[in-house]
């Protein structure tokens, strides 16, 4: 059966839609970047922009998965890449409506070192997301860019705690409500980055299924 599939055309039409989710991601995260460098409802309204089209994006991936006869890989796999995509950049709306709900103008060092993150994050799954439709002559720069993110989503982690840290210190017998809501911003950004780890993991899943 395997191989009577293997014969049959395939339906190539995802992977432009994954590069153009994955492109979505990018401004996404450049918008979030700039909220943190204080871009302000400007950037807000750039981040839930990318995020309406990238659900347009994952709407008509699972749609073609309905209709598609052969697909390129598998169509659980497909399901949740775009999913999981799809979870980076909502993330990223998250984190923008807490800091529009708490009124917030200006960021932590750390918080934008972790915006930095995440745009190199962006970047690298835009990359492996282009490669996907040779993935076989690429598994090699797959797993490096899968290790890359697993990196950065640990210096993501140094950078949260080393923020939470100078937060307290900073607010220590004055004012909580500035605390809490630091914090909150701190926990919404380490969950962007921790979204790119689990789409570096699942590419690295269909890698190893495929190769």
């Amino acid at each position: 059966m395997r191989f009577f599939q293997a014969l049959l055309p395939k339906e190539e039409k995802f992977f432009p839609l994954f590069n153009a989710h994955a492109r979505t991601i990018i401004l996404g995260a450049g918008a979030l970047r700039d909220l943190l460098q204080g871009g302000g409802q400007e950037a807000c309204a750039r981040i839930v922009a990318h995020e309406n089209d990238a659900d347009d994006i994952a709407r008509a991936v699972l749609l073609g998965l309905r209709r598609a006869f052969i697909t390129p890989f598998d169509r659980g796999d497909i399901k949740d890449l775009i999913s999981l995509l799809d979870d980076a950049i909502d993330q990223m709306q998250k984190t923008a409506k807490a800091i529009t709900m708490f009124e917030v103008t200006s960021f932590e060092p750390h918080m934008q070192q972790m915006a930095d993150v995440i745009l190199r994050c962006a970047e690298l799954t835009l990359e492996a997301v282009g490669m996907l439709g040779e993935m076989r002559d690429k598994s090699v720069r797959l797993n490096a860019i899968a290790e890359e993110i697993t990196r950065l989503e640990d210096q993501a982690d140094e950078l949260n705690d080393a923020g939470i840290k100078a937060l307290l210190l900073k607010h220590r017998g004055g004012d909580a409500m500035a605390f809490i809501v630091g914090n909150e911003i701190y926990d919404h950004l380490e969950k962007v980055v921790d979204r790119f780890e689990d789409v570096a993991n699942r590419i690295s899943g269909i890698v190893i299924e495929q190769v």
